[in-house]
């Protein structure tokens, strides 16, 4: 994703999901709100047409053209710079098909994908993220916005499940915002009950609740801070470290068995180099927070109190 754009090229604005899940919607309101009124032409790409249409007096109102890719094959990178060399946009739209390849889609030299959000619907995605994680995963993967609509009746602890299953594929610092008819649901007021115990003296994190604590320190560092954690992780050396620097942490499976990554966070030890990269060990280790380079800001950082060999953990962290 862009951090700005030169005046040479043309923002994107990627919105997708599955079908009938609100992207339509979210298009239309977006489009008339006045921070998104621009001079020049708006070209609208849409890549599946669902039950809510776009109305002829809308797009004239706000100088935007329509078109419609009706066939996965017709999105090429030829199509698209024909479409820029006719139209002339000032930015793009792009209204795409969840059931399309998104990693295949390639963009002419002069667009620039500058957001993109991932609409979800609340009265199917139980179903998707127990059937359809596969294809779930590439949409949300470069997504700085997921939005869960229609979530009225459901209960909190569902939204709770629906927010860990979700965060974990959607990239680093990513927001997750649920929705009802009365507008969105503020996610601080969610009973989220973690399966171990804050106050506790020695926070021990199980190997099954691995995932839970990452994130859950990830997005609120400033729980931990101070705190002592015990857990079972990988060690991972790098020479882009300073000495006696790695990170502890465990293969997750995203979404499918394609999508594994490593997941752990920077942490020092004085007696590392008693230990082999790729070791497995027990620690225990004091949180803080510091500013480095391999989380662009600040983040939570080990000071590891002690350490010692134990067994590999074969499972990857699931979500």
């Amino acid at each position: 994703m862009a951090d700005y754009i030169n005046d040479n090229e043309i923002p994107v604005f990627l919105i997708n999901g599955f079908l009938e899940a609100g992207k339509t919607a979210f298009i239309k309101y977006t489009m008339s709100e006045e921070y998104f009124q621009i001079d020049g032409r708006t070209l609208l790409i849409v890549c599946e047409e669902g039950e809510v249409e776009y109305k002829t007096e809308e797009l004239k109102e706000y100088n935007t053209v329509m078109v419609v890719a009706e066939e996965e094959s017709q999105l090429t990178l030829q199509y698209l710079e024909g479409l820029s060399e006719r139209y002339r946009p000032e930015r793009v739209i792009i209204e795409f098909n969840g059931m399309w390849n998104m990693d295949s889609l390639k963009l002419p030299k002069d667009w620039v994908l500058y957001q993109q959000v991932t609409i979800m619907d609340g009265t199917t995605l139980t179903q998707y993220l127990a059937n359809m994680r596969s294809l779930m995963g590439p949409m949300l993967r470069n997504s700085e916005l997921c939005i869960v609509n229609r979530c009225d009746g459901k209960s909190d602890e569902e939204l709770v499940e629906w927010k860990r299953k979700l965060r974990p594929m959607l990239l680093s610092g990513s927001d997750i915002v649920m929705e009802n008819q009365y507008g969105e649901i503020p996610m601080e007021i969610l009973p989220e009950e973690l399966p171990y115990d804050l106050e506790a003296e020695v926070i021990e994190v199980k190997p099954e609740d691995y995932g839970i604590w990452f994130f859950d320190m990830k997005d609120n560092p400033e729980r931990y801070r101070g705190k002592i954690v015990d857990f079972t992780a990988c060690i991972m050396k790098s020479s882009r470290f300073e000495k006696d620097c790695f990170v502890p942490g465990r293969m997750a499976m995203t979404c499918c068995e394609a999508d594994m990554t490593f997941i752990g966070f920077i942490a020092h030890a004085k007696e590392l180099s008693a230990f082999e990269n790729h070791a497995w060990v027990r620690l225990k280790a004091k949180v803080d927070i510091r500013l480095r380079q391999e989380y662009q800001g600040e983040g939570p950082f080990l000071e590891v109190i002690s350490m010692a060999r134990t067994g590999e953990i074969p499972e990857p962290v699931g979500f």
